[in-house]
């Protein structure tokens, strides 16, 4: 079993930045990816960044390259998601997911454990 925790969201201006951290505990060890994901009001879940933990080789949506970066923390098993330029769109519920096998970086069904989410509302 994982647990993992977000913290970090807020209210922000657009234009600002937040740093989302997603800490894990647990049978953290054989996870191969840990990915964020963002749901806003009435939409889907859709991806937004994800790293894996051998190599730490990335992966991001196109609405978000060149604003966001994923990194990790070993040691303290925690993933981050540093969110600059943000902008209204960005307006979300984000999750952090872990996935235990390689499969479709950006497919939510492709992990196995979650996070509560975390609020993040940019203003315009």
């Amino acid at each position: 079993q994982v647990q993992l925790v977000e913290s970090g969201g807020g209210l922000v201006q657009a234009g600002g930045s937040l740093r989302l951290s997603c800490a894990a505990s647990g049978r953290t060890f054989s996870t191969y990816a840990t990915g964020w994901f963002r749901q806003a009001p009435g939409k889907e879940r859709e991806f937004v960044a994800a790293i894996r933990w051998s190599g730490g080789s990335t992966n991001y949506a196109d609405s978000v390259k060149g604003r966001f970066t994923i990194s990790r923390d070993n040691a303290k098993n925690t993933v981050y998601l540093q969110m600059n330029s943000l902008k209204p769109e960005d307006t979300a519920v984000y999750y952090c997911a872990g996935s235990w096998y390689r499969g479709r970086i950006g497919v939510p069904d492709d992990y196995d454990y979650w996070g509560q989410g975390t609020q993040v509302t940019v203003s315009s």
